[in-house]
């Protein structure tokens, strides 16, 4: 068998280009330190060798790698493919390779992903972290980091403005007619659910709405078909999920034991990942930024790595919108349903209920 041929170093490409060993490793480095033709000899000697630099030994002499990574906790989540998207496409256009980890919703995965790679990388993206605080801060002192859906003071963020999105949410159903409506809430390590769920009691007041709470959930379409199994016990004519997912998850399930959507319900999601307007009847969902969320955490990353100061009493807030599909409708005056028997729960029991898990968190 014959060996497999050496790959080529950095000694070859010097020899070939007619230059030091040293002027080679500047040239890939710190290309601004070398004469503009001697830099492209040694690059046309490269690739007509097939030389690669090693970002870890580049990084030796200068402390950088080029690359940087992006966390995030469910890769499996639609909601993160056009974050990924955008956040590869700044990496692309700084000449930047990105790592992409999978925490799987796990605070502490995600940590120990990070202290393996954090020695590889210039700077770290943390998206819909799952960790504390306290480790996310740690996590910051010895890299650049930028916080992408969650806010924490000292560590630069980039945020949608949830509660301008969830009150034109509480708007719409009021302007529809509905006088209830429960939030189906998301992981409880999630701070954007925790901003969601506050944004929609402040707006549900200043409606007239009631307003109730109930899970945690998983952040998925099995998360939702779970919430369905609570929200019979005490249904109300209308419902906003912590995420698309769930949204679809619970309209699937009510769905499935008779329910009308919107006739019995009227359901909005959050974010507008591409299966909202696939599910029946296609949902309506407030709109995240998502592709302009890493593309932004990922610019402002690498201007903190180049030397830039930055602002971190001010998270950097993305528009959210209100995009109206079908699963939303005037509120029937009807109040039965296959789904939930023949008469929805009393008014009065509604307020109790309303007042026992507002006033829970």
């Amino acid at each position: 068998m014959t060996a497999p041929e050496r790959a080529p170093t950095i000694y070859d490409v010097a020899k070939a280009a007619g230059v030091a060993a040293s002027t080679v490793s500047r040239a890939f480095a710190r290309p601004g330190r070398v004469n503009s033709e001697t830099a492209r000899r040694i690059r046309e000697a490269a690739a007509e060798l097939g030389y690669r630099a090693n970002p870890i030994a580049r990084a030796l002499p200068t402390g950088k790698t080029s690359m940087i990574a992006l966390v995030i906790s469910d890769v499996t989540n639609p909601f993160h493919n056009e974050i990924i998207r955008g956040a590869q496409a700044a990496a692309a256009e700084a000449g930047y390779t990105m790592l992409l980890s999978d925490a799987q919703e796990s605070g502490a995965r995600e940590r120990e992903t990070l202290e393996r790679a954090i020695s590889a990388v210039d700077g770290i993206v943390l998206a819909t972290s799952r960790m504390s605080d306290s480790s996310i801060r740690t996590i910051a002192k010895q890299r650049p980091v930028v916080l992408l859906n969650r806010a924490l003071a000292d560590v630069p963020c980039v945020v949608t403005d949830n509660p301008r999105g969830m009150h034109h949410a509480a708007a719409h159903l009021a302007e529809l007619g509905h006088q209830r409506v429960t939030y189906l809430a998301g992981p409880e390590a999630s701070w954007a659910d925790g901003m969601r769920w506050r944004s929609l009691r402040e707006g549900a007041a200043e409606l007239g709405l009631h307003a109730r709470r109930i899970g945690p959930f998983a952040p998925t379409v099995a998360g939702g078909s779970a919430a369905a199994a609570e929200f019979v016990r005490h249904p109300t004519s209308a419902v906003i999920a912590y995420n698309d997912l769930m949204a679809i998850g619970l309209i699937r399930a009510l769905t499935a034991r008779g329910a009308r959507i919107p006739r019995d319900l009227s359901v909005i999601g959050f974010d507008n990942i591409f299966a909202a307007d696939l599910v029946t009847p296609p949902l309506t969902t407030v709109a995240a930024p998502l592709h302009a969320m890493g593309l932004t955490a990922v610019r402002n990353l690498l201007a903190i790595v180049r030397g830039a100061q930055p602002r971190a009493q001010e998270p950097v807030s993305l528009p959210a919108r209100l995009v109206l599909r079908a699963s939303t409708a005037q509120r029937s005056r009807n109040r039965t349903s296959p789904a939930w028997g023949t008469t929805r729960v009393s008014g009065s029991a509604a307020k109790a209920s309303t007042s026992r898990v507002a006033g829970s968190r």
